[in-house]
């Protein structure tokens, strides 16, 4: 496993960074995963690839001097901003299950409840279920590639593939600021769907949650 630390980039940088090492392990027939950690400067909202950007003010996202990106993953839109986001590249082969969607996913976000479970946040899966919603923001919006806490989400990720690698990113949301996630969005910001670190522990710090997933001895999934 290659561990990329903690870095903190533009949105475009940061997509332009995945977008980089999934090509770099592509062309060079890398054989291990590789696990980056990354934040965000300035906060910026990411656009699923193939949604739709018509609910966007950029007028008003320019005046909070918030940036605009768009994800290689598909899903819906996150604004990025006191979170910590990982990414996660592997070849397809070295999953148990790394051709089905629904399983890898699961394989892969056990990285992140094993880590979880040792500063006592317990997280399991979303529901399976299609969402049948016009959510525009990701998080309010449960799946079975989300990570949740007692039924509200915490981790929401994504996949793209290429020539039988897998990119996996996604957003573990430290604390956020409801009236601007409604204000972005145009929709209500439910506290019964989502939830933060910051409110399930609020003494741990987000340095806390970097140091963990960056002990490399909890990036094997199968501990």
């Amino acid at each position: 496993m290659k561990l990329i630390p903690y870095e903190i980039k533009t949105g475009k940088e940061n997509m332009e960074y995945d977008a980089y090492l999934l090509d770099y392990a592509i062309k060079n027939q890398i054989s291990e995963p590789i696990f980056r950690l990354y934040g965000w400067s300035p906060a910026c909202v990411s656009l699923g690839r193939n949604q739709d950007d018509k609910f966007i003010d950029y007028k008003f996202l320019s005046k909070l001097k918030i940036d605009v990106v768009r994800r290689l993953t598909g899903g819906r839109a996150l604004l990025h901003d006191n979170e910590i986001t990982y990414s996660y590249i592997t070849p397809v082969n070295i999953l148990k299950n790394g051709e089905n969607i629904t399983s890898s996913y699961k394989e892969i976000s056990q990285i992140l409840i094993n880590a979880l479970k040792k500063i006592g946040i317990e997280t399991d899966f979303g529901s399976s279920k299609r969402p049948n919603t016009h959510f525009d923001y990701c998080m309010l919006i449960s799946t079975g590639a989300d990570l949740c806490y007692q039924g509200r989400k915490l981790i929401g990720s994504a996949q793209f593939r290429k020539d039988n690698y897998i990119l996996q990113h996604g957003s573990i949301l430290f604390d956020y600021n409801k009236e601007l996630l409604q204000k972005i969005f145009k929709e209500n910001i439910s506290t019964d769907s989502i939830i933060s670190i910051k409110e399930i522990s609020p003494d741990i710090k987000k340095e806390d949650v970097i140091e963990l997933l960056s002990n490399v001895k909890h990036l094997n999934p199968y501990i």
